[in-house]
């Protein structure tokens, strides 16, 4: 490419590349590094071009690889930028572009090397590349500790100290992503990494003081979702008369520059999912679920981990009962807005579940405000477009819901905001809704789409442990929600007995059979749809005995679909819990009776609100509240490590490689 190249193709014969991983050892103080760093780059938010890039400059990383132990050039590029990171600050505050635009540009080439090193070689090898200077015995590694730890520390003292401004917004970007790029090393093992020496500079070194500061910039990321500032607004852009300022300024001190490349700025092609937007929210955010599900043990907590777990809202006044050096205070009014206004993303779930899940003062507020609908309603839509999400997306949704559900004050509060037209629930026009019957309306095509798709036993499990949990405080249920309850329980009935018959036929000896072919266990399949039948005659028992009064539909709909218990009653694993419906059933179909034939609809919702008064509350057996809380796997890395890798592999295009290469994902990453 030269000084005069046009294509990311002639990347490869670039002479600064070529000269920076040739075989020669470039001084620190050459002016070779200025004319390496004045080029002018529009950061690539799409994964083709990023692609390219790559698969261009390939040979040259691998030379550099080849060539670094002799040259030590890599060292002396990183020291190039630590040394230009100094004066950052003070340069973004003074609006002088220079000093950010050489520090950006040193960093996209680091992290570009660094991106080809962590596929090449291993983390002990990337430690070596960082210093191959002779060093006294017993001394092998400390320096090549100290300096990837000084520029690790570095990128996080930028993220921290650097304020977000248009000609900050691109260096920013590139230290989040760099870091994410160092902690890569996770995509190319089949295990959880537990020990790193890249893990340890951050959790024990220098990088553990600002450990607060770190999740706090992080969150605050997220929750302003600044977008890529416009072309006008970059620090490398060209001015109207056809020269930019620092493409002036470069030309002062170097004698030859590269050429202006574009690849894929804000407006062209479109992006990876999640990522064009806000890029910086959305990798601050997958640095955040990184960092904070590194290793975790009793003996060596992760500290970034215990920060997500305390940290306060900036209304709360109250005195810290036990001082924490990882808490801080941030606006809990913000990050509200922004978790459900992105909640369409598989991060923003996973953040919200981090949060309610391990952050009591967050879990708190959520519960207490009075707009829960705006963050209800878009875990709804994703539950409800369970062909368009990841398996994953789903699961996290309905845990949330589950969490949420554990408390009463939420069950009850749902039942009192009203809505009006759904515009996403297709099966039936809701002009006006309560948000606690959508709720069970969603909960309840979940589980149906499950037994006739995917089949899991767990999502089944929580589906109905949330129906449970809510089951006590229905209020004023929707005809149709009612309708859709007694619906599942006709689909489990109908299961129930297609089982059972098949069960009996194997008994008989299965007709045209091979005399060794395996049988179905028919006896454990009958047993898993007997408890969930269990679980929803308790669903409707907890309903009735505690609030029968409050759901005329669900009673009307019970008695519509009266025949449909009748072979449960003598059941033995369902005597018990069919005693209450039995009652029910009877003591309104014999007022029902009383008030003569041919009722309309209106009549009969009359009758059994009248009804509803006259029960005596005694005839109905009490039993024990249905009440299930969440409780996380004993080691949930497994599962959460491998998902927020997915999701950084497969939302950030600069975290693209070739898919053989990497080993993690052994699951549906969506």
């Amino acid at each position: 490419m030269g000084a005069n190249s046009s294509s990311i193709a002639e990347l490869a014969n670039n002479s600064y590349l070529q000269h920076l991983a040739g075989t020669e050892t470039i001084s620190e103080n050459d002016p070779f590094w200025n004319q390496l760093l004045s080029f002018s780059f529009t950061t690539s938010t799409n994964g083709p071009d990023t692609q390219l890039l790559e698969e261009a400059t390939l040979s040259i990383s691998k030379s550099l690889i080849e060539n670094n132990p002799r040259t030590e050039n890599f060292q002396a590029l990183v020291k190039i930028f630590l040394s230009r990171t100094n004066e950052l600050k003070v340069s973004a505050e003074c609006q002088d572009q220079l000093f950010i635009w050489q520090a950006h540009n040193a960093l996209f080439i680091i992290r570009c090397l660094l991106k080809v090193f962590v596929s090449q070689v291993s983390e002990e090898e990337l430690q070596l590349h960082f210093t191959y200077q002779e060093r006294p015995p017993l001394s092998y590694g400390a320096e090549a500790e100290d300096l990837l730890e000084e520029l690790i520390c570095t990128l996080v003292h930028l993220i921290i100290e650097l304020p977000l401004l248009d000609i900050t917004y691109s260096i920013l970007l590139e230290s989040v992503t760099t870091l994410l790029v160092l902690l890569s090393y996770q995509l190319f093992q089949k295990e959880i990494i537990r020990e790193s020496l890249i893990y340890k500079c951050l959790m024990e070194g220098q990088c553990l003081q600002y450990t607060s500061r770190v999740v706090k910039t992080l969150l605050y990321n997220f929750i302003r979702q600044e977008k890529c500032p416009s072309p006008r607004t970059r620090i490398f852009e060209q001015t109207s008369e056809g020269s930019g300022l620092l493409y002036g300024l470069a030309s002062g001190v170097a004698s030859g520059l590269w050429t202006v490349l574009t690849l894929g700025g804000v407006g062209n092609k479109t992006s990876q999912q999640g990522d064009l937007s806000s890029p910086l929210a959305n990798r601050s955010l997958l640095l955040l679920l990184v960092l904070s599900n590194l290793s975790n043990r009793p003996e060596k907590p992760n500290p970034y981990r215990q920060s997500i777990m305390s940290f306060r809202n900036t209304q709360d006044n109250t005195a810290i009962q036990s001082p924490n050096s990882y808490c801080f205070q941030i606006n809990f009014n913000s990050l509200y807005t922004a978790l459900y206004e992105q909640q369409k993303s598989d991060q923003a779930t996973l953040l919200l579940y981090t949060l309610l899940h391990q952050n009591p003062n967050v879990r708190t507020y959520v519960l207490a405000r009075t707009d829960v609908e705006n963050l209800v309603l878009p875990i709804l839509e994703t539950l409800y477009c369970v062909e368009e999400r990841n398996s994953h997306h789903v699961y996290m949704a309905l845990i949330i819901l589950l969490i949420l559900t554990e408390e009463d004050s939420f069950n009850r509060s749902v039942h009192e905001v009203i809505l009006k037209n759904i515009t996403w629930y297709a099966e039936r026009v809701l002009t006006e809704i309560s948000l606690g019957s959508l709720l069970v309306l969603v909960v309840i095509r979940t589980v149906q789409y499950n037994m006739t798709r995917t089949r899991d036993k767990y999502l089944h499990t929580n589906c109905l442990a949330a129906l449970a949990n809510m089951s006590a405080q229905f209020r004023s249920l929707h005809q149709y929600a009612a309708q859709r309850i007694i619906s599942l329980f006709a689909l489990l009935s109908k299961k129930h007995n297609k089982v059972l018959e098949q069960a009996t036929q194997s008994l008989r000896g299965p007709v045209g059979a091979e005399e060794n072919s395996p049988v179905p266990d028919y006896a454990q399949d009958l047993n898993v749809i007997e408890e969930v039948i269990r679980m929803m005659l308790e669903i409707i028992n907890s309903c009735l005995s505690t609030s029968l009064h409050h759901n005329p539909n669900l009673v009307y709909a019970l008695l519509y679909k009266r025949d449909l218990f009748e072979q449960f009653r003598t059941h033995p694993s369902f005597q018990d819990v069919m005693q209450n419906l039995d009652m029910v059933i009877s003591f309104f179909s014999y007022r029902l009776e009383q008030a003569g034939a041919d009722l309309s609809v209106e009549r009969v919702l009359e009758v059994i609100k009248q009804g509803a008064v006259a029960l005596p509350k005694d005839k109905l057996k009490k039993f024990p509240e249905l009440k299930f809380k969440y409780v996380e796997e004993e080691q949930p890395e497994e599962f959460f490590v491998p998902y927020i890798w997915s999701l950084a592999y497969n939302t950030t295009a600069e975290l693209y490689w070739n898919p053989q290469q990497v080993q993690l994902f052994t699951m549906d990453s969506g």
